[in-house]
């Protein structure tokens, strides 16, 4: 019978309660992973769109930009909650059971607001957390010119603030086998 997903948190009902992260693994693998998808929807369409982030730990929210045009700031100006996700995968895993093929996975999920900074200060220290992320051994105004402010007006730097999260791990070794088949050979196990 499914569950009745009305007035609950969005994290609410965890249907593998054993592969739920807590707050310390949340903010490690935010601040290592590479790739966010942001979900946003303008008139019952969803849209998502990949993007490079920074998870702004101090301030509890996560930093993003695109165009200063598009899909991404009609949509928000239109309906500023938004979803977030980051995700790494590992190895494939082959089961005997065809319900049980699986894959490793590690992935965070936040939900949240967004808003576009528009305070110039703020924006180019978010931007400049963003580029730390991604290049932490380059300086500003050593290895590549300091923001300016004609950049700025062509971009639009946003950020969510989280309002819950949720973090799954599932990176055993191999997919749950059924005794009532044949056991798959050692060959679909190597890497």
């Amino acid at each position: 019978m499914p569950r009745n997903y009305t007035n609950q948190s969005p994290t609410a009902f965890q249907r593998l309660p054993e592969y739920k992260r807590g707050d310390e693994w949340i903010r490690a693998f935010l601040h290592q992973a590479q790739v966010g998808h942001i979900a946003s929807a303008r008139d019952g369409q969803p849209f998502l769109n990949p993007s490079t982030f920074w998870f702004d730990e101090e301030h509890h929210q996560i930093i993003f930009h695109s165009n200063v045009t598009g899909r991404v700031r009609s949509n928000i100006g239109d309906n500023p909650k938004v979803c977030f996700e980051a995700s790494e995968m590992g190895r494939l895993l082959p089961s005997n059971i065809a319900l049980e093929f699986s894959l490793q996975y590690r992935s965070v999920i936040v939900f949240g607001t967004a808003r576009l900074v528009t305070d110039p200060v703020e924006a180019r220290r978010v931007l400049y957390g963003l580029i730390r992320k991604y290049f932490p051994k380059m300086t500003p105004g050593r290895e590549f010119r300091k923001i300016t402010d004609r950049e700025l007006k062509r971009t639009s730097v946003y950020a969510i603030r989280i309002e819950a999260w949720s973090g799954k791990e599932n990176w055993k070794e191999r997919a749950d086998q059924s005794e009532e088949w044949t056991p798959l050979a050692e060959e679909w196990f190597e890497d």
